[in-house]
């Protein structure tokens, strides 16, 4: 079997490396942006980098925006899902009856967190029970109501890989004049997205999974017509529309999304997530994609007959989230182990995610293990 072109292109732990859906590798290029563009320019300029620095926030927002079909100017860096969300429910004001935050039960739970701690702002959390599936169109038309000010969506659901129908949903929620947020922590990278096609508010992601950016570059993208009616209250001098004012008294929101930025931002992340991001958009999301599916679907046919359920994989993400019978669940662990394979468990589901860097070898390793536990 061949090995997968790409994966010179990264640092890939020894082993059988299978938690993108936790932290892509590092890629090479990364390594050598944070060089060049941060380290280097921190050396040799000292506080006169600010200006180079600035530049790789406007490159990372650009080849952002060319991944997911979105406008650079349309984009805000954030420091993760959760505090974009809540910046952004924040950013409206609350109306009477008009307080419901919705989501799936099965949403991660730091952005259930978000929701539950606003309900000291007057917010009611409401959960659709883990019993209903995600794809459910019916359950969301019963649940969205007068009431719902924000309809949050998981584009890819962790636990279960089960991808929702976003642009469905969001022409539920519309009709009840409810604001749409979606969570792409779980699927940028490794499903292809085009944001205006869904017709949503707001969009949430990061770049530590199937970006290979690392922690600390995650990123708010927001429908521009909307914009000028947001108001956040987490704000700072990068929020402003000329930052380098620096008049105490006069604040003005930036005119575009920058003005959920806040604070001093962190450069080094971004640096870091630009480096990958580059490489991604060069490899193309469409590629990973296909590349992702032809192992999945290898795999998963060998594990068939040892799960407790059946998987439809064209309405999953990226990651293979296996519920094995028990026994076959010890034994299989086993044999992850054996191979030095990374991967982890989430109330009892085996997860196993493929990127451009693994090799249908690697497939077919899992493949002869699960072969033999069917015997």
């Amino acid at each position: 079997m061949s090995v997968s072109p790409m994966k010179q292109e990264f640092s890939v732990p020894e082993g059988m490396y299978l938690l993108s859906h936790s932290v892509g590798c590092l890629s090479h290029q990364a390594e050598q942006v944070l060089s060049e563009r941060y380290l280097t320019q921190w050396q040799q300029h000292g506080g006169d980098a600010w200006p180079k620095w600035l530049g790789i926030i406007d490159d990372f927002c650009r080849e952002l925006g060319d991944v997911i079909g979105a406008n650079a100017n349309d984009i805000c860096p954030q420091q993760n899902v959760s505090s974009g969300l809540t910046k952004y429910l924040m950013s409206m004001p609350l109306r009477a009856n008009k307080n419901v935050i919705l989501m799936h039960a099965s949403a991660f739970p730091s952005v259930g967190f978000v929701a539950k701690a606003l309900e000291q702002q007057g917010y009611i959390l409401e959960l659709i029970d883990q019993q209903f599936d995600p794809r459910d169109l019916d359950v969301w038309a019963e649940k969205i109501s007068s009431h719902t000010a924000f309809v949050v969506v998981t584009h890819v659901h962790s636990n279960s890989g089960v991808k929702s129908p976003v642009k469905e949903i969001a022409e539920l929620a519309k009709a009840f004049d409810a604001k749409v947020i979606v969570d792409v922590a779980q699927s940028v990278g490794v499903v292809p997205i085009d944001v205006k096609s869904w017709q949503v508010n707001c969009i949430l992601g990061s770049c530590v999974k199937w970006l290979c950016g690392g922690p600390g570059a995650g990123f708010m993208w927001l429908e521009p017509t909307h914009i000028s009616e947001l108001k956040p209250l987490d704000v700072g001098w990068f929020s402003h529309a000329n930052p380098f004012e620096f008049e105490i008294e006069h604040f003005v929101y930036a005119d575009k999304a920058k003005r959920f930025w806040g604070g001093t931002p962190n450069i080094a992340a971004y640096a870091t997530a630009l480096g990958s991001l580059q490489l991604i958009k060069h490899i193309g999301v469409a590629q990973i994609a296909r590349h992702n599916r032809l192992l999945r679907q290898r795999v998963y046919q060998a594990a068939e007959p040892l799960l407790l359920s059946v998987h439809q994989l064209d309405d999953e993400g990226g990651t293979l989230c296996l519920d094995f019978k028990p026994e076959a669940m010890l034994a299989f662990i086993e044999d992850l182990r054996a191979l030095g394979a990374y991967y982890d468990q989430r109330a009892g589901v085996l997860r196993l995610s493929f990127h451009i860097y693994n090799t249908e070898q690697q497939a077919t390793q899992l493949i002869e293990c699960l072969q033999k536990l069917r015997l």
